[in-house]
């Protein structure tokens, strides 16, 4: 699940941030230095100022204070260039692999540990593994858990369940929410995929239990007896019982302004902004982009806009057609916890699109106020930088750019 905000790359971010405070030192590493007050010195010795440095004009404070200058340029042209390559593809199209924990969000949880006892103990030759099917849950889903022992050549022990309960986590004050047991077993139905392989399994669908109306963090203690011995498990699950809009099931995909884009239809039932993103596969089935929507939207139907930009689909080479899927998002709420309500996700295949020519699409950068406006400064830095350099040493070239003409 994404942040609150879908924003631009987190080096471009922190570049940002930074150089104002880099440029402001850089301007004092490359002032003149004052002269030196006149001291007593052996013949042969540098000249040394009031505070014990060598004096500007010796070959050494010469040499130091070049190198300083050419980090100085060095550095204001890789923030130059970093944040033009972080920042050429819009916020709202990524490439897949700068979200590496993105790409299936539908992938079961997994977990091996020591055996934990009540006591705070572990012991290392009991292992515990353990799964859950999610853990952010919109109204209406359920969530599937799993727990195995095995001892340290990986057999699988019997392992017998004394409690399975969930409740709704409170904080001082609040009500307690109700609790529910849960069943656990290893008989090859519901959540239990092989009978008799050792793991035990249970369902979790707060909408149908005393917890359809909590809204937080739902947790599921277990505890089990294994071995002789005694441990527990926590599985915690973010429920939100609210449903702020629902899908039609209406999707499309069309080439506009250069760019590849699905259109999926939606009930808004509650006005605010959304924040839905999907993972889009190439022609071969592998994960190729992250597209986003972030947006306001008004209450009644609406059609949600994500974008795969064309510079990204040609610098990448994409193997069409894409294919859209595992669509998920959420109805962002300012200051309250959670803050978030769940859209219904969207799992698997949602668009499979054309073989749509690569030529077809744009290879222009991503443009807007903010970005323009931030290279101008970038830029301006990049030639301070080289003006002082080129002010102490006329002679020495300036160090090619890596992006830069």
């Amino acid at each position: 699940m994404p942040s609150k905000a879908v924003l631009l790359g987190g080096a471009a971010a922190a570049i940002i941030v930074a150089t104002a405070a880099w440029w402001s030192g850089a301007q004092d590493g490359v002032a003149a230095p004052q002269p030196a007050a006149p001291s007593m010195r052996a013949a042969g010795q540098p000249a040394i100022d009031s505070a014990g440095q060598a004096s500007a004009d010796t070959p050494v404070a010469k040499a130091e204070r070049r190198r300083a200058l050419l980090a100085q340029v060095a550095l204001a042209d890789t923030t130059y260039c970093t944040y033009a390559g972080d920042t050429k593809y819009p916020p709202v199209s990524r490439p897949i692999s700068e979200h590496p924990d993105q790409v299936y969000p539908n992938a079961p949880v997994t977990d091996e540990h020591a055996l934990r006892g009540a006591d705070g103990s572990a012991d290392a030759a009991v292992q515990i593994q353990t799964s859950q099917s999610r853990v952010f849950m919109a109204s209406g889903e359920t969530v599937a858990f799993s727990v195995r022992a095995v001892d340290a050549q990986g057999k699988a022990l019997s392992l017998v369940i004394t409690r399975a309960a969930a409740q709704g986590v409170t904080y001082t004050g609040q009500r307690a929410s109700a609790q529910i047991a849960l069943a656990f077993a290893d008989d090859g139905e519901g959540a239990d995929a092989v009978a008799g392989d050792g793991a035990l399994a249970g369902i979790l669908a707060p909408a149908q239990t005393g917890l359809a109306s909590f809204n937080g963090t739902i947790r599921t203690e277990l505890r089990y007896s294994v071995a002789g011995k005694n441990g527990f498990v926590l599985f915690d699950v973010i429920y939100t019982p609210e449903l702020p809009a629902t899908w039609t099931g209406q999707a499309r995909e069309a080439v506009e302004d250069g760019a590849l884009v699905y259109y999926l239809k939606a009930n808004v039932l509650k006005a605010g902004r959304y924040v839905v993103q999907g993972r889009v596969d190439d022609a071969k089935g592998r994960p190729f982009a992250i597209a986003s929507f972030n947006d306001v939207l008004a209450a009644g139907p609406a059609e949600l806009k994500l974008t795969v930009f064309g510079k990204l689909l040609r610098d990448k080479e994409a193997a069409l057609p894409l294919t859209l899927r595992d669509v998920d998002g959420y109805l962002l709420k300012e200051n309250v916890d959670p803050d978030r309500a769940l859209l219904p996700r969207l799992e698997g295949k949602v668009v499979v699109g054309k073989p749509h020519p690569l030529a077809g699409f744009s290879d222009a950068e991503w443009h807007s106020e903010e970005r323009a406006r931030h290279l101008v400064e970038f830029a301006k830095d990049v030639a301070l930088a080289k003006a002082a350099l080129g002010q102490f040493d006329p002679a020495l070239a300036a160090p090619k750019s890596a992006c830069l003409p």
